[in-house]
């Protein structure tokens, strides 16, 4: 990726939200292919085709600007799941559509999956404390659906949730990491049918 340039082979001046968008892409392609502690500011200065100045105007360190991918992917996935859950009325449908969530995140974007899942910086406090609201968030969209359609209480709802949610996200990085040997509509089809033959066992609120 390189900067946008004028008829006069100067950079074009991107406005403030456009060049973050920008040095953020170049980033995510420097620590996927690096990981995070092999990355320099100068490879991300460099891939963005930005000065180094440039770069630290957006974002002080490296650190932050890691932060700053992981915020934007981890809220983008877990409205996913919001959105899944809320699309319909239809149970099955729902359970679907949250699995369809997880399988697509490892398999369109499958760079940002390797920034959330896989980094080399998993163990630094502010990246797990990313990853665990991302999944809270995900957990607790769930949570509130089966707790309006059971009427069971929220531990409880929330344990079936966290089950839901794990079995997902287990399941898709098993596909990933096996090399997709049954396509991804198979691979969600079969884990639809697994997690909804288990929450559909628990009757509607209405049907108590």
């Amino acid at each position: 990726m390189t900067a946008a340039s004028s008829a006069t082979g100067r950079p074009t001046r991107l406005p403030r939200s456009a060049r973050r968008k920008q040095l953020l892409a170049a980033a995510q392609d420097v620590f996927v292919a690096q990981g995070y502690h092999a990355a320099a500011m100068d490879d991300i200065a460099e891939r963005a085709g930005v000065s180094k100045p440039v770069l630290y105007q957006h974002f002080p360190g490296k650190l932050e600007l890691y932060l700053a991918l992981l915020d934007t992917h981890c809220d983008a996935f877990a409205e996913r799941i919001r959105s899944a859950m809320s699309a319909t009325t239809d149970n099955a449908e729902r359970v679907r559509g949250a699995m369809r969530a997880y399988f697509d995140f490892v398999s369109h974007e499958s760079e940002a999956f390797r920034l959330v899942f896989e980094s080399d910086l998993r163990n630094e406090s502010a990246v797990r404390a990313r990853v665990d609201r991302m999944e809270r968030l995900s957990v607790e969209a769930v949570t509130e659906t089966i707790m309006s359609d059971t009427g069971v209480n929220r531990a409880r709802a929330e344990m079936l949730a966290a089950g839901l949610c794990g079995a997902a996200q287990a399941a898709a990085r098993f596909w990933l990491a096996g090399g997709r040997a049954v396509s991804q509509e198979e691979a969600e089809q079969l884990i639809t049918t697994l997690s909804w033959r288990g929450i559909g066992g628990f009757p509607l609120h209405h049907e108590h």
